[in-house]
């Protein structure tokens, strides 16, 4: 996942590892140094007040609409572009915390919380005292990917939490050899399936590491069976709606290469983006470190079958064009084995001022102004992609009332909504309601599942697109709206048209099929 980030100077004061211990066979359970309360939970408390400071800032995020209404009007055992488990929990937050956004993303706070004091748990695993568990859980809570999860109810947010407490799970099991490690890791693993299918990667790069280097009695455990047995039936009822579907989920793939190709440089992109996100300043340098350490240092020998790990998982997202916050879930375990090594030796004279306290300050405030929603609205540009994702949705909301009000009579009263994309279509479905907007449709990935408009309707307001493609599947088009924004014109719901579409060229069941798009 990074090269190398330069060998360190200094003696290793650490202690060679026993015959055992090299062979990745730890001999006895080695006592774990003290759990650096104070400052790890200082940081972690950190990470929350910043995060709980900032939620309620300009509103819902498109995909958190997208979540609630999928949730409210939709719950289902799977969707065309994700399981189940997000729609889920947003309607649970949504039914305690009814409208509240800040109630809606206190489940990001939290695992982002606990992100943090798992990775100091990896590092105490690893052998790191205080000042290891200090650095590594400050290189999480400083990262721009993490930190910026954190701010929405998302499954990049789920996702890597599942991976970091996996991991943890595996590393004390490799101290322990306590089963129960392993099922609980399988437990974890069958939540993050329900959100994501992308830890199954993780456990394929781990199975083949193991079978090849070792320590293959992790594979001889009933325990790891226990889970896998578990995990696959938790998942059988999306995978069931998946294939009766069609197996929509595999076309997103196509949609995710399409996009990582236009927008992030491409596979060639993956790594540096990785590394970049990972933290500019210390999760660069810790990230590319502690690779290295895992692969070399003796002193971590039973856990380098995770280090091989990293990589074949790097590999496995490139090859198939996976976007670069796919590897954010394995940041903790490389953030701690950095750290621990840190601790134990001085590192090279080139980068000693990378793990200080001055350079953590400086990357935290970098890390809030880029990844969280702090500048004034008016400032906000697309290039700023969650506060511009999430402004404006009540204004669409308003705008596409008002374009429903002013229709005639007969009209308003058979018209439906179609709209361009699946959050125009949830943040209608939402606020549309108390403006006594009509059903709303999108053919845009899951909503194209959700139902289309009855055969015989003539009358459409459309949300977004142009004329130039509507009138391939309208007789009429006539712009009748534009959104309005008290922001820059660089916006995602800046400009928006709604156009009056009639006369649909080809029955619904056929137009339906033809308007469909991932």
């Amino acid at each position: 996942m990074g090269s190398v980030a330069g060998d360190e100077a200094g003696q290793d004061t650490g202690g060679a590892a026993d015959g055992d211990a090299a062979q990745g066979r730890p001999a006895t359970p080695r006592a774990l140094p003290p759990l650096a309360r104070g400052p790890v939970f200082a940081i972690a408390g950190a990470v929350g007040a910043v995060l709980l400071a900032t939620s309620g800032r300009i509103g819902y995020f498109g995909d958190e609409l997208y979540f609630l209404a999928a949730g409210r009007f939709h719950l289902d055992w799977g969707y065309a572009d994700q399981p189940w488990l997000l729609p889920l929990l947003a309607r649970g937050m949504d039914t305690v915390l009814p409208g509240s956004v800040v109630g809606l993303r206190l489940p990001a706070l939290l695992v982002t919380v606990l992100g943090v004091v798992l990775t100091a748990l990896i590092a105490r695993e690893l052998g790191g005292g205080r000042r290891a568990q200090a650095l590594a859980a400050g290189a999480y809570a400083i990262s721009p990917q993490l930190l910026g999860s954190g701010h929405l109810l998302a499954t990049s947010t789920i996702d890597p939490f599942c991976w970091t407490l996996t991991t943890w799970l595996v590393v004390r099991w490799v101290r322990t050899r306590e089963d129960r490690l392993l099922l609980a890791a399988g437990l974890v693993t069958a939540v993050a399936m329900q959100g994501k299918f992308l830890i199954f990667f993780f456990w394929v790069a781990l199975g083949i590491v193991v079978l090849i280097a070792g320590p293959r009695e992790l594979l001889r455990r009933p325990a790891l069976w226990d889970g896998a047995v578990g995990t696959v039936l938790a998942t059988l009822p999306t995978l069931f709606w998946q294939a009766r579907n069609g197996w929509p989920y595999l076309d997103m793939q196509e949609v995710v290469a399409e996009q990582v190709n236009r927008f992030l440089g491409g596979p060639i992109a993956f790594v540096p983006l990785a590394l970049l996100f990972a933290g500019l300043l210390v999760g660069a340098f810790l990230a590319s470190h502690g690779l290295w350490q895992l692969l070399r240092d003796p002193g971590l020998a039973p856990y380098r079958f995770l280090g091989w790990t990293v990589l074949l998982v790097t590999v496995i997202f490139v090859v198939t064009v996976g976007r670069y916050y796919y590897v954010a879930g394995l940041y903790g375990l490389l953030f701690a084995a950095s750290a621990v090594r840190i601790e134990r030796v001085q590192p090279a004279r080139w980068w000693r001022w990378v793990p200080t306290w001055p350079v953590y300050a400086l990357s935290a405030v970098l890390a809030v102004v880029l990844a969280l929603p702090v500048r004034p609205v008016s400032s906000v540009t697309t290039t700023d992609f969650v506060a511009s994702g999430s402004l404006g949705w009540p204004q669409v909301a308003d705008t596409v009332a008002a374009a429903h009000r002013d229709l005639p009579p007969p009209v308003r009263r058979d018209a439906v909504v179609v709209t361009e994309s699946y959050w125009q279509a949830s943040a209608l479905e939402i606020y549309g309601p108390e403006r006594g907007l009509p059903s709303v449709y999108s053919p845009e990935r899951g909503y194209w599942y959700t139902g289309r408009p009855e055969s015989g309707t003539e009358d459409v307001l459309f949300v977004g697109s142009d004329p130039g493609y509507l009138t391939r599947y309208f007789g009429e088009v006539r712009r009748v709206a534009t959104v309005r924004l008290d922001a820059k014109p660089d916006n995602v719901n800046q400009g928006v048209p709604v156009w009056h579409c009639r006369s649909p060229r080809q029955p619904w069941p056929q137009l339906w099929d033809a308007l469909r798009r991932m």
